[in-house]
C-alpha cells in the first residue's frame, strides 16, 4: 500500500501553523482505491493552496476525511476553505458543547457566551464556524477521539479520550478572568524574554531540554493519530503537549509499540520547548544513541522565522539526538512518498543541522 503525505508551508515571519495533505492505497490505480485526507488547514489562505496541492497532485476534487485537530487559527481557518470548495465526506472535529453545559449555554446565548473566558470562547467560536459550513454543505461530523479511525484501519485516533477531553475543558473553563490575564502577562514576558535571549552551548551528551514544560488545554486537546502502511508507522501530533502525549504513549504501549517505531514523527506545535521533554521523547523515539537514524521529524516553521522561535535549537537537537533528523518546511512543501508516482519538481530536503548554541531559558 503506497502513501503520500505532504507538509504544506503556512506563515512568513515568527508565527507558523499546519496544513497537512495526505492520500494512501493504490496510488497508481482508480481513485476508488485510495484514501484522501486533510488534517488541518493553516490559516485562511492556505486553504486555497491546499485545494490545489490535492487537485494538481492527487487528481481529484474529493477528500474523504478532513481533520480539525485544534481551534487555533494557524490550523482551523483554511478548514472552512477546504469544506466550501472540495467535496468532503466526512469532517472530524470536536464539538465542545456536546461536552459541557457551560459551552452549550454559549453556543446559543451571546449572554453566555460573553461570560465565557477568552480561550474557551475563541474555542466556541470557532467549533461553531466550522460547523456551521460542514452542516451546510451537508458533511458528516464525528467526534475525533480516541479508537475513531478510517474504515480500513490505516488511520487510526490516539487521542484524546473523551474523558480527557472533558478533563480539559473543565480546566479551560475554569480559568478566571484573573487567571487569564496572568497568562497573557506571562506570554508576554516570554516574548519580551525570548527577543533578548542569548545562546548557552550544548553538546551532543549534555541535553539541556526539560520535562517541566506546559501547554494551554486547547492544544493538549489536539487530536493525535497514527498512519500505519505497510509496516510504516507515521505519528501525527497538532500542538498536544506533555500530559497528552503522555496518554497516546500509554495507548501505542499497549498496542505493542516500541520506542523508536515511529517512521515518521511530526513535531509537536512547531516545535516548541514547552511540549516535550527528554522523558516522553524516550517513550515514543528511544533513547539518546549516536549515530543511529530510527525515522524523520517533520515540522511546519514559517519561512523568514528571524527570531528562530519555532523550531526550538533544543528540540530539534532533542530529536536528532534519538535518530529523527528534522526537516522544517520553511516556506516550501515537504513530501514523505512510498510506493507513489514521481512528482515532477520535488528533490531531496536538507534536515536542520545539530545546534552548539541553543536557547537559554533562564532557569524558567
Amino acid at each position: 500500500m503506497g502513501h503520500e503525505i505532504d507538509f504544506l508551508p503556512v506563515g512568513e515571519e515568527s508565527k507558523g501553523g499546519d496544513a497537512i495533505a495526505l492520500r494512501f492505497g493504490n496510488l497508481r490505480g482508480r481513485r476508488e482505491e485510495q484514501t484522501v485526507m486533510v488534517v488541518d488547514g493553516g490559516y485562511t489562505d492556505c486553504g486555497d493552496a491546499l485545494v490545489e496541492h490535492i487537485k494538481k497532485h492527487y487528481g481529484t476534487d474529493r477528500i474523504d476525511i478532513v481533520v480539525s485537530t485544534h481551534t487555533d487559527q494557524d490550523h482551523i481557518c483554511g478548514l472552512k476553505t477546504v469544506l466550501e470548495k472540495m467535496s468532503v465526506g466526512q469532517l472530524l472535529m470536536h464539538l465542545p458543547w456536546d461536552h459541557s453545559e457551560a459551552m452549550e449555554r454559549a453556543r446559543t446565548s451571546a449572554y453566555w457566551r460573553g461570560r465565557l473566558n477568552d480561550p474557551a470562547r475563541r474555542m466556541l467560536e470557532a467549533a461553531m464556524e466550522l460547523e456551521a459550513v460542514a452542516r451546510r454543505r451537508g458533511v458528516e461530523i464525528v467526534e475525533p477521539f480516541a479508537g475513531v479511525g478510517s474504515k480500513d484501519g490505516v488511520f487510526n485516533v490516539l487521542g484524546p479520550t473523551a474523558a480527557y477531553y472533558e478533563q480539559l475543558l473543565s480546566d479551560l473553563l475554569g480559568r478566571t478572568a484573573a487567571s487569564s490575564a496572568q497568562l497573557a502577562y506571562e506570554a508576554l514576558v516570554r516574548k519580551m524574554l525570548e527577543a533578548a535571549k542569548k545562546l548557552v552551548p550544548e553538546s551532543w551528551l549534555a541535553e539541556s531540554l526539560r520535562d517541566d514544560g506546559t501547554t494551554t488545554p486547547a492544544n493538549n486537546a489536539s487530536v493525535v493519530s497514527l498512519l500505519e502502511t505497510d509496516g510504516m508507522k507515521m505519528l501525527l501530533t497538532g500542538d498536544a503537549g506533555i500530559p497528552a502525549l503522555t496518554h497516546v504513549a500509554d495507548a501505542l504501549e499497549d498496542i505493542g509499540f516500541a520506542p523508536g517505531d515511529l517512521d515518521l514523527v511530526q513535531v509537536p506545535h512547531h516545535g516548541s520547548r514547552r511540549n516535550v521533554g527528554p522523558t516522553i521523547l524516550d517513550r515514543l523515539l528511544g533513547p539518546m544513541e549516536n549515530g543511529v537514524t530510527r525515522g524523520i521529524a517533520c515540522v511546519s516553521a514559517p519561512r523568514k522565522n528571524p527570531d528562530h522561535r519555532h523550531p526550538a535549537k533544543k528540540v530539534t537537537n532533542a530529536f536528532l539526538r534519538r535518530g529523527y533528523p528534522v526537516y522544517a518546511t520553511q516556506g516550501a512543501t515537504l513530501t514523505r512518498r512510498h510506493d507513489a508516482p514521481n512528482r515532477a519538481g520535488y528533490g531531496p530536503a536538507q534536515s536542520l543541522p545539530f545546534h552548539h548554541m541553543v536557547e537559554d531559558d533562564g532557569g524558567a
